[in-house]
């Protein structure tokens, strides 16, 4: 191989490049990015970072020195992909071409387009979301959350200390329910309440009220009222792929993937937020929105398109969240569990270690300022997952 392509210069992105030349290629290396920056960290922009107190230096990827000899092509969008020729086109009309390419565009934040154009509304995925949400958050103002997920959750922690007033609006009956479960998702979600965030789960929103181009309130379903001085909408991500149209990639929920990140095209691997990986344990693909995720993948991936052994098995899925001073892990998969175990602590203290188990075996856990008992258990759900991975 004397060209490699890595079309997204985000975590997966970088991540991919730097196991290309782990494992030792020494050809062409393209980075291409539809962002402005370099790689930079993205968990910190609902936190520290929307909180004012790590700056855009703190957030860089790259570490001092670093050189992957790579061309890089940040502010460059890919509109394009010929999957037999292997060839990209960018928004400017360029094309290049490769021996071999890494998908890596990530995912877009889902969007209201009810709320389009609306001055005070805002969603959280990007560099440029997060300075323009942080220059808002002004004490005595009024923010409303539209979702109760990760980044909902994070931005209202963030908001709530900075001395905003904060609801936070979820559809379903019990935030966090996708990823934790209905048990745990609860005990979660406890933590608005005890921290004066006003949580409404349950109800959508039936009206907003603009003047002068921004909200001004919402009606939910239920008939109830919310003032809004600003709006953060959190509602999930969408995988970048529309721009694969005609390529000959497979795409569904994420471009289409086998256990090691190859694409139903040859010398086309895809890792990151857009990319759906076959999971021998669900039997099916999933694409997982996690920063390990994006970490490890990358290595799998360029290993197989390298046609090189990777160094090291896929660990169970692991992420963390930062709320009201607690410390969330999660690992493994609650889909796939029946029943939850409580190890340690007490949940009314939301210092607790919680496992998930499928009949007699676990199969994921939470900890809750439990360090040191969850990473022994994560430690042992990748051991099963490695396991399962080498005999699938």
């Amino acid at each position: 191989m004397q060209t490699l392509a890595v079309v997204g210069a985000s975590l997966s992105g970088l991540s991919a490049a730097r196991a290309a030349r782990a494992q030792g290629f020494t050809g062409r290396l393209i980075m291409i990015g539809d962002e402005e920056h370099r790689p930079y960290d993205r968990p910190p922009l609902s936190k520290d970072f929307l909180a004012g107190r790590i700056t855009t230096d703190d957030l860089a990827l790259e570490t001092a020195g670093e050189d992957l000899q790579a061309e890089w092509l940040v502010g460059s969008r890919a509109v394009r992909l010929d999957g037999d020729s292997r060839t990209v086109t960018l928004a400017n009309g360029e094309s290049l071409s490769a021996d071999g390419i890494v998908l890596a565009t990530g995912a877009s934040a889902r969007t209201l387009p009810e709320l389009a154009g609306l001055a005070n509304v805002f969603s959280l995925r990007t560099l440029a979301d997060a300075q323009l949400l942080g220059e808002e958050l002004q004490p005595g103002r009024r923010l409303v959350v539209v979702g109760a997920g990760f980044i909902g959750a994070e931005v209202a922690s963030t908001a709530k200390s900075l001395g905003l007033e904060v609801t936070v609006i979820e559809a379903q009956p019990t935030p966090l329910s996708g990823p934790l479960g209905k048990e745990m998702g609860a005990v979660v979600g406890g933590l608005h309440g005890l921290n004066g965030v006003e949580l409404i789960c349950g109800t959508g929103i039936d009206l907003f009220y603009s003047g002068e181009g921004t909200v001004t309130g919402l009606r939910l379903t239920d008939g109830r009222y919310v003032p809004a001085d600003l709006v953060l909408v959190g509602i999930g991500a969408i995988p970048n792929t529309g721009w694969l149209a005609g390529s000959g990639v497979e795409t569904g929920n994420g471009i289409v993937c086998d256990a090691a990140g190859r694409t139903n095209v040859p010398g086309i691997v895809a890792v990151g937020d857009c990319a759906a990986w076959f999971d021998s344990r669900l039997g099916a693909h999933r694409r997982v929105e996690h920063w390990t995720t994006a970490t490890e993948h990358p290595e799998v991936a360029v290993a197989a398109l390298l046609d090189r052994p990777a160094a090291r098995p896929i660990k169970a899925p692991y992420f963390w969240s930062d709320q009201y001073g607690v410390k969330l892990q999660f690992a493994g998969n609650a889909a796939g569990a029946d029943h939850v175990s409580i190890e340690a602590g007490d949940p009314r203290e939301h210092n607790v270690l919680a496992l998930y188990y499928r009949g007699e075996e676990p199969v994921a856990v939470l900890g809750m300022n439990q360090p040191r008992l969850f990473t022994k258990w994560r430690r042992t759900l990748s051991t099963s997952v490695a396991t399962d991975s080498v005999a699938a």
